[in-house]
């Protein structure tokens, strides 16, 4: 069936449950199976049980973006990223999360915030939401944060947004929050930032904030 032009977007689906197993506990994350009810047949995925997280893309009153690097084990890479960071802190707002990780990755505060993206990372194989913000008026918060493992020495660089977009396209930059953020941010800005969502606008794609939602 075809989709009319302008209709597009995600849609809710909530299938019946008929049992679902943590199989994985981790570190940090856990791997959950779930066997559901799904056009009449039975089916069974497993997946990663995921926090979901916050990203920030802080721009500056130069057009310039606020990139790090760091090690990611899983890739072997010391990629290009936005300050990010999970949400793991019970009762922890997704706003209050992103000014506190900008503020522990890169020193950094922002006076305006406004929700830029919303993004299922992988919905093939974790439920992983990421809500990316962009925060502007930025300056420093006068502390040094004190960093460890993979976080001890990021490397820390403003860049024209026009730059940061010419690394993904090229193929030189590969994070997904990254791209998604800087492709957005010049769309956005093309359309005079009409697209930008409030600070503190409603997440209901978000699987984890949707539940709690509804056991409230």
């Amino acid at each position: 069936m075809a989709t009319e032009a302008g209709a597009i977007g995600d849609e809710p689906f909530h299938p019946e449950i008929l049992s679902s197993e943590k199989v994985f506990a981790g570190k940090i994350w856990d791997v959950r199976r779930d066997t559901f009810r799904y056009n009449g047949e039975d089916i069974t995925r497993e997946y990663v049980d995921h926090t979901g997280a916050v990203a920030v893309l802080a721009l500056d009153d130069e057009g310039r973006v606020l990139l790090i690097r760091q090690y990611r084990h899983p890739v072997r890479h010391r990629d290009w990223e936005i300050p990010a960071g999970l949400l793991d802190m019970h009762g922890e707002a997704p706003l209050a999360a992103a000014q506190r990780e900008l503020a522990e990755e890169a020193d950094l505060r922002a006076d305006r915030w406004n929700v830029l993206a919303d993004v299922f990372t992988s919905p093939g194989g974790n439920d992983e939401a990421i809500r990316i913000y962009l925060a502007r008026q930025v300056h420093p918060t006068g502390e040094a944060f004190a960093r460890e493992a993979e976080e001890a020495d990021i490397e820390v660089a403003w860049v024209p947004l026009e730059e940061a977009v010419d690394a993904v396209l090229e193929r030189r930059a590969h994070n997904a929050p990254l791209s998604i953020a800087v492709l957005g941010a010049l769309a956005a800005r093309e359309r005079g930032w009409a697209t930008l969502g409030d600070a503190d606008a409603p997440w209901p794609s978000n699987p984890k904030l949707s539940a709690l939602s509804a056991e409230g």
